[in-house]
């Protein structure tokens, strides 16, 4: 056979495997759980309000911590600011007023476990489906994520 040919053969192979399985493109929500529920109605109702995640208790923001803002404001810069502004849409959402739509844990959630998010949260697909772009995860710990949702509150905002 010729090299000609056996290029030929390989690219048709090439393409019979790509285009072959029913495999559902990236961000489609995941299969419904047995039962044919959907899959929100698979989580709890903690899930719901605050996302799927390492969080799993109710983060309550105290007093406002001054330097672990100014540390947020550092991650933000070089983590998410690419994607993201305060007070206008970008890539991703505005984040200026996130902790008035959503409750820290959801943030630290969503931070720390955006592709479960993605594929499991009915707020997290509608973000999804409305910007057209993954949030990829930064490989923030805990404790980072929550120098972030310092610095995102209004009064972390004005750090200089």
């Amino acid at each position: 056979m010729s090299s000609r040919s056996s290029l030929a053969c390989l690219s048709l192979a090439v393409v019979v495997a790509a285009c072959g399985g029913e495999r559902a493109p990236a961000g489609d929500a995941a299969p419904p759980p047995a039962g044919g529920a959907p899959a929100a109605a698979a989580l709890t109702p903690f899930q719901q309000e605050h996302g799927i995640g390492p969080v799993t208790a109710e983060v309550t923001l105290g007093a406002f911590d001054h330097e672990l803002a100014e540390e947020g404001q550092e991650l933000f810069a070089t983590k998410c600011s690419a994607c993201h502004k305060l007070g206008e849409r970008y890539v991703g959402p505005a984040l200026g007023d996130v902790l008035q739509r959503r409750t820290p844990t959801y943030v630290l959630n969503m931070m720390l476990n955006p592709q479960e998010m993605y594929e499991k949260h009915p707020v997290a697909k509608q973000l999804l489906a409305e910007y057209l772009s993954f949030m990829p995860n930064q490989g923030l710990t805990q404790e980072q994520a929550r120098a972030v949702v310092e610095y995102l509150r209004p009064e972390g905002q004005q750090v200089d």
